[in-house]
């Protein structure tokens, strides 16, 4: 009865990049009406679902990545789904230049930006000495030069005179140092850095700062190169306190929050959601090493 209580609250999601087929509001339809929300990494997993929910609750939306082909299939789905209009764009954060190119062709498209989703990342796991310098400096690239150089462009172009939202995908990989993750787990401890910086210089100009930290989140590319299949069936989820792992519908429905009016007041936080896990779960190195056996960091 207890697991069925708690599988009763689980939004509902689906393991592809598709769209969910039923959706359950908990906040108003109404919450982003309007709103314009530019994501990065919007093709799929987190950044698709994220762009959808916003789009579900009034947003229209701007999904960029370097995958023009994929976002373009990934735009037709979220506009069936919600009714409102996605424009996929080109882009790869690592070069400014494309940033710029986006950022003012989405001007163009839709006269403003409210809410930027710095969702773009690249990880996988590896032993810190198979890791090789440019595996580093490229997750170092897309992760924090990437927040970096799109939070710049926007706040130019748009939030210094405007004011707006941004929401930075993080992860708890460098709270304790978890192994295999010397890569991102720097990258996203110096995002989790530069948002508190971004939230104290941006907010007089009315732009708040914020990040999410997932845990381990099914259906995404990041669940399958990081070991999460294995772990699933290994019973290791059971070492978190919510003995899951948890969904896309349930990071988006974080971003949703951090990106409206219901933390209107939040700047420079990290709202962590993994279901307790970082608190409780083990570097476990036999089963990670065994994961990484046959696999080496080729970037």
């Amino acid at each position: 009865m207890a697991g069925e209580a708690r599988n009763a609250e689980v939004p509902e999601d689906v393991e592809t990049d598709d769209c969910l087929t039923s959706y359950s509001y908990i906040y108003s339809p109404d919450l982003l009406k309007d709103k314009v929300a530019f994501v990065t990494g919007g093709g799929s997993g987190i950044g698709f679902r994220t762009a959808e929910i916003l789009m579900r609750h009034g947003c229209d939306a701007v999904i960029g990545s370097r995958n023009l082909e994929k976002l373009i299939q990934a735009s037709k789905k979220l506009t069936a789904a919600t009714g409102r209009h996605c424009l996929p764009l080109a882009l790869d954060v690592r070069q400014p230049e494309t940033v710029i190119a986006a950022i003012e062709e989405a001007l163009k498209e839709f006269g403003k930006i409210d809410i930027l989703v710095n969702n773009a990342a690249g990880n996988f796991l590896c032993p810190a000495t198979s890791l090789s310098f440019n595996a580093f400096r490229t997750v170092m690239e897309i992760d924090t030069m990437g927040t970096f150089n799109t939070s710049k462009v926007v706040y130019e172009k748009w939030f210094k005179d405007h004011g707006g939202c941004i929401v930075n995908i993080s992860a708890t990989l460098g709270y304790r140092g978890q192994a295999l993750q010397v890569h991102a787990g720097s990258a996203k401890a110096a995002n989790d850095a530069m948002t508190r910086h971004l939230a104290v210089e941006w907010g007089p100009s009315g732009v708040r700062v914020n990040s999410l930290a997932p845990g381990p989140i099914s259906g995404t590319e990041g669940y399958r190169r990081l070991g999460g299949l294995s772990a699933q069936t290994s019973g290791m989820f059971e070492t978190i306190p919510l003995q899951r792992a948890g969904s896309k519908t349930e990071m988006a429905h974080g971003v949703l929050f951090l990106a409206s009016q219901a933390s209107s007041y939040v700047t420079g936080a990290c709202l962590v959601a993994d279901g307790g896990s970082w608190l409780t779960s083990a570097n476990s190195l036999p089963a990670l090493l065994g994961i990484t056996s046959s696999k080496s960091a080729k970037l």
